[in-house]
């Protein structure tokens, strides 16, 4: 029996097999509840009722420009819904993830990214009250990794029960977790009762009871469905399969079909774009409304996994309860299977027959005490055939049953992942210097034909394309090396013009002066220059690299200046030069060239490491903004050069800090500029040269 603790039970490929091993899962299920001790108290209690019917799940960003748009600097959360509706299905909840991949560029903790949201935590509330409007709930992250950044004198467990209360959230997902800890269960349940802890790896069997929703996740899919574990032994509690790297998850889905469980919508990884193909959403959009409109069958007692069907390669499980049956099917083969589908006894009395994935009476052939159903499903598509007396069928079913045909009508069976591109946004150019009259405090970069070496941590959020090269498939490299926080290299070819550069960052003095003689404000004014005392640079920082402006206030000081931000391949160059540098002044780490480490920025000419060209600065102290902002639609993001003083210690999921080769790239995710900014990024200008 100890194969029935995984997360999935596996099936027997023999259909003669079936039966025993369905009696197998029934001793199990009630020696593993009685040896438990095993208590239904709280999936009985109606705060928590709503977790048997969440079956779609949506994983947010707040900064996807799906839901934020950063042209208006507001929230559009129906248009997001909509999208929602229209690709998937809809969503019943929303896991709205904020912080990491972010965390680890400067002091903020998982905590401090929700105060640094548009509004503040009010506006995350609003946002949250949004979707509770539409009938959506809203679940939020906990990281316990985090333990490198900003602490709280209180614990996580104190802080994480006030932010649950004050945002008004339903539950809480515990990142990398397979359970979460009973004091957060006790200051959970002191908020208020129905608020769901969803670890993200299977709970322990013993912790089903206080753990209502969990994910489904690394597990091997068989051509037999199997069963999940903690779905057979609890109807009630939901569990949301996902495979994140999956372009088409449709064995995932049939999984949850077949088990009357829930699915993870994830096409947005930190990031990175992962468009699901056009079967896998096809066969969602048709699935979920069946599972919500029948949650109480899918969550009842009534389940018979695999029973016998017409067609190989067709698998069934039969849901029974309120004088209805109902059969989820799957066709695991490539072809479209068309024909009698299952032999069923004849019930008594009144009862009509409907194929509800095509939304219409279903076809029927009637001999003696046995109704074959017959159908049609496409390739690796779902079947679902139900028998009901007209009086069960409830309020609106033939609405329901034509906006299933609506929706078989669309139907289409290709596996290819659904597409975005990335585009770089252009660069703005300055009037062009004589290389003899250069602004003051610039320095000549010769440009040139060059091979690159682009080196980046192969993190989640992914990295960008390359022109000329196939696209970063960030999922394949992950499935086939596990090779997540690897460092990897591209090289790519560029032809840089003549240009100058700022000698050092930008200064605090100088950013003052900017302020002083344009009267510049920002339109979102949070957290611009938040180090700053009483609205000047503090005493003795004056010529520290300025933080805390976003890549709009970089811009804006560069146009006043007549100058741009460089390009990432710019920066690179004159960091590296001809010899390909690892640092800026050698192949090797020498103490005292740059701030490698400590509380805050320093001087920009404290340290003695200088590039070919005379650049300081350029490793260590503080991150640079480049001129290379890209969108696929989804996700904007802008590459960041040098490292700076801070480093975030104790987990591979932190982005990278402290001084960083030439070579490294670091990809910084974009939402608006009162998250943007941070006490680790600057930036220094450049100019075009005759």
């Amino acid at each position: 029996m100890a194969v029935f603790m995984r997360s999935i039970i596996q099936a027997p490929a023999d259909p003669s097999e079936w039966s025993s091993w369905r009696e197998q899962l029934n001793a199990w299920r009630q020696a593993t509840r009685h040896l438990l001790r095993f208590s239904d108290e709280s999936y009985r209690h109606p705060a928590f009722a709503w977790t048997a019917s969440a079956v779609s799940c949506y994983f947010l960003i707040p900064w996807d420009s799906a839901l934020w748009d950063p042209e208006a600097g507001t929230y559009r959360v129906d248009a997001l819904l909509q999208e929602g509706g229209d690709r998937y299905g809809g969503y019943d909840s929303v896991l709205l993830w904020n912080g990491y991949p972010q965390l680890g560029f400067d002091h903020r903790s998982q905590f401090d990214f929700w105060y640094d949201m548009p509004g503040g935590l009010e506006g995350a509330r609003e946002l949250i009250r949004s979707f509770h409007k539409r009938g959506v709930s809203v679940f939020i992250p906990y990281l316990r990794w985090d333990r490198s950044t900003r602490r709280d004198e209180r614990s996580d467990f104190e802080v994480l029960a006030e932010l649950v209360k004050i945002l008004e959230v339903d539950g809480v997902f515990l990142d990398t977790l397979s359970q979460g800890a009973p004091d957060l269960r006790r200051r959970l349940d002191g908020v208020r009762q129905g608020i769901a802890m969803i670890p993200e790896n299977t709970p322990p069997v013993e912790r089903l009871t206080t753990h209502h929703i969990s994910w489904a996740q690394r597990f091997e899919v068989s051509a037999v469905p199997g069963v999940l574990s903690h779905k057979w032994l609890e109807r009630r509690h939901m569990q949301h399969l996902t495979s994140r790297w999956k372009t088409d998850p449709t064995s995932e889905i049939d999984t949850a079909w077949m088990n009357g469980a829930g699915v993870l919508i994830w096409d947005n990884v930190f990031g990175s774009w992962v468009g699901w193909s056009d079967r896998s959403r096809s066969i969602l959009r048709a699935v979920l409304p069946i599972l919500r409109r029948w949650a109480d069958l899918f969550s009842g007692e009534g389940w018979t996994p695999l029973v016998d069907t017409r067609q190989p390669g067709v698998y069934a499980s039969l849901w029974e309860g309120q004088d209805v049956r109902l059969w989820t099917l799957v066709n695991g083969r490539d072809a479209t299977v068309e024909g009698p589908l299952l032999d069923v006894p004849r019930a008594s009395g009144a009862v009509h027959y409907f194929d509800l994935i095509e939304g219409r009476p279903a076809a029927m052939n009637v001999t003696g005490s046995i109704v074959t159903l017959s159908g049609r499903i496409g390739p690796r598509g779902v079947g679902c055939l139900m028998a009901a007396a007209p009086e069960v069928l409830g309020d609106g079913f033939q609405r329901f049953l034509a906006g299933q045909a609506t929706v078989h009508a669309r139907a289409n069976f290709s596996p290819e992942p659904c597409p975005r591109h990335e585009h770089l946004l252009p660069v703005r150019p300055t009037r062009r210097y004589s290389r003899t009259e250069l602004p003051d405090g610039m320095l000549f970069v010769p440009g040139g034909e060059v091979d690159l070496k682009v080196s980046f941590r192969l993190r989640e959020c992914g990295f960008y394309e390359i022109a000329g090269q196939s696209p970063l498939d960030l999922g394949d490299i992950i499935e086939r090396t596990g090779g997540l926080h690897r460092m990897t290299t591209l090289t790519k070819h560029v032809v840089l013009r003549p240009y100058a550069l700022d000698a050092t960052p930008v200064t605090n003095v100088q950013y003052a002066r900017f302020l002083e003689s344009t009267g510049y404000r920002p339109r979102f004014a949070e957290n611009h220059l938040k180090h700053w005392v009483n609205g000047k640079p503090a005493e003795g920082e004056e010529d520290h690299p300025v933080v805390y402006v976003s890549l709009e206030d970089a811009r804006a000081y560069a146009r006043w200046a007549g100058k741009r931000l460089p390009t990432e391949e710019e920066w690179q160059w004159a960091a590296q030069g001809p010899e390909g540098w690892s640092y800026p002044w050698g192949d090797r780490m020498i103490t005292g060239a740059c701030n490698a480490g400590g509380a805050t920025t320093t001087g920009v000419f404290a340290h003695s490491g200088r590039s070919w060209v005379g650049c300081y600065d350029m490793c260590g102290n503080v991150w640079e903004w480049t001129e290379s902002e890209r969108t696929n639609g989804r996700t904007r993001f802008c590459i960041v050069k040098g490292g700076s003083y801070h480093r975030a210690c104790g987990s591979e999921w932190y982005a990278d800090g402290g001084p960083q080769p030439s070579s490294f790239s670091a990809k910084f995710l974009l939402m608006w500029p009162g998250m943007d900014r941070c006490a680790t990024v600057g930036f220094r200008c450049a100019v075009d040269v005759e």
